[in-house]
């Protein structure tokens, strides 16, 4: 077995042991980018002199036997949202084309501290708006799984970058489902931690009440391992929680005896379809006959999740990015007449399509007129969310429900309609109005060998309930080691 069909927690191991050095770990790692990312499109850029230096450092800790940290060789991909000081970070917009952060984001910084190697940067939707990397300004992204399908979104280049083999783990960032949606068309795992629980400093902002940075990795073990690391109050983000860090790595060997499984019955209606509704209940089955309780229970207010999403997201969207205005950094338009024009240009030929459609929609709900009738509304609406949530949790430990209620789709297939592209989070979006933390794991595949997304949910700070139940159900389970051709086709070359 080559050394990236790992697990990160084994690579890991193999490093400080001397098993392998962390420049061998990159070296294989950039090999498999350069014979398979081609087709795929996961990454925008590579930091190849950047992940070498980081992993001699690494490698000389443990030559002189010092600690190299907890990541010590760990190569991982960040989302292009995350700043990089002296590396390109652009979001995947054109607006952002030559901008070279002169800071670190605390998350980057946080996993070099721990001794991680960041290969580069992976592709998304532009700003994160998007369900299927689809919106990138620079490439398209597909799933290894099958090259004619997107790989989901905004976070689709760090799902396909894990899923195919390309790092060990992939950050990426969730405003409505934009880590476990990707996680679950790709068929890796997935986590969104609770609002505030990583720091967003350095993280550009798409929409900052909902915005929440988190892994991606094979497993809940490599999640938890990367968590335990970057997790934690930041002095430089005011709204990260001054709460202590979960034992994440220890609550995966836990298991889930004794828990009360909830299920809502409002995730298991029309628009779901029926093989991905079969392999959750499956999975669900699973849980009962090794110890967990079943209990059903009602989210009421779910049916207003999605619209009161694409009035509070857009809304946010359009006060976060008037600062890209072609004056201080960014795209600039050439020959404009004035200062007005040149705002208009840079904006109009910077921006894409859909990042401009949510500018619009948003400035249009905050204006004169219609904040009360549209914003205010929807705030109310989160309120309710967020009680019923509230309400749930009472009754129960987590919850259990589809991660998207198709597989992935064809590429090209929702381009055309705006509102069927936002279906594609309807199950994730609740997630985030209600400031809750949850993760995504592979429960099964459809007829097609598309694989299938089981979503547990936790309540703020309840991470290390999600991970008992994750872990221990992979660990009766093998979904999450299954590897799509392209990464067998590689192998067998």
């Amino acid at each position: 077995m080559d050394i990236w069909q790992l697990g990160l927690a084994s690579q890991v191991e193999h490093v400080r042991t001397k098993a392998v050095s962390a420049e061998d770990v990159a070296s294989a790692y950039f090999e498999r980018i350069e014979a398979v990312d081609d087709r795929i499109g996961s990454y925008l850029r590579l930091d190849r002199e950047g992940a070498m230096a980081q992993a001699r450092m690494v490698d000389e800790q443990v030559r002189a036997g010092r600690d190299p940290g907890p990541l010590a060789g760990a190569c991982i991909a960040l989302k292009d949202i995350f700043v990089t000081k002296g590396v390109e970070t652009t979001c995947g917009s054109k607006i952002l084309e030559g901008f070279v952060p002169p800071y670190e984001s605390t998350v980057s910084e946080r996993l070099k501290a721990a001794g991680a190697v960041i290969l580069g940067k992976a592709n998304m939707d532009e700003f994160a708006m998007g369900s299927s990397t689809e919106h990138s300004a620079y490439r398209i992204c597909r799933n290894p799984w099958d090259l004619d399908r997107v790989p989901g979104g905004s976070s689709g280049g760090s799902a396909a970058a894990v899923a195919a083999g390309l790092c060990g783990v992939a950050m990426g960032t969730d405003t409505g489902g934009s880590i476990r949606q990707p996680a679950a068309l790709c068929g890796v795992t997935g986590l969104r931690p609770t609002y505030g629980r990583v720091s967003r400093y350095g993280m550009i902002a798409f929409a900052s009440s909902l915005d929440q940075g988190g892994p991606m990795g094979r497993s809940a073990e490599d999640c938890a391992l990367v968590l335990e690391a970057i997790a934690g109050r930041d002095p430089a983000d005011s709204t990260s929680l001054d709460e202590p860090v979960g034992r994440y790595q220890e609550a995966c060997r836990t298991g889930f005896k004794g828990m009360c499984v909830g299920i809502p019955k409002e995730y298991f209606r029309e628009g779901l379809d029926p093989q991905v509704e079969a392999a959750v209940r499956r999975g669900i089955e699973t849980l009962a006959a090794n110890g967990a309780t079943i209990k059903e229970v009602s989210l009421p207010h779910t049916e207003y999740a999605i619209a009161a999403y694409y009035i509070i997201s857009p809304a946010e969207a359009s006060s976060n990015l008037a600062r890209y205005d072609g004056v201080r950094y960014g795209y600039r338009a050439r020959d404009a007449s004035d200062l007005m024009d040149m705002y208009c240009r840079s904006r109009a030929e910077g921006f894409g399509s859909e990042v401009k459609r949510r500018i619009m929609l948003g400035t249009y709900v905050l204006s004169a007129g219609y904040y009360d009738a549209y914003y205010g509304r929807a705030q109310k609406v989160r309120t309710l969310i967020a009680d019923d949530f509230r309400k749930a949790f009472e009754d129960c430990d987590v919850m259990v429900t589809p991660t998207s209620p198709v597989t992935a789709f064809k590429l090209g297939s929702r381009m055309s309609d705006p509102l069927q592209m936002y279906l594609a989070d309807m199950y994730t979006i609740s997630c985030n109005l209600a400031g809750l933390t949850g993760m995504s794991i592979p429960c099964g595949m459809d007829g097609q060998g598309l694989p299938i997304g089981m979503q547990v949910l936790a309540p703020a700070l309840g991470e290390e309930r999600l991970f008992r139940v994750a872990a221990g159900y992979q660990r009766l389970t093998d979904w999450h080691r299954r590897w799509p051709e392209v990464a067998q086709a590689q192998e067998a070359e």
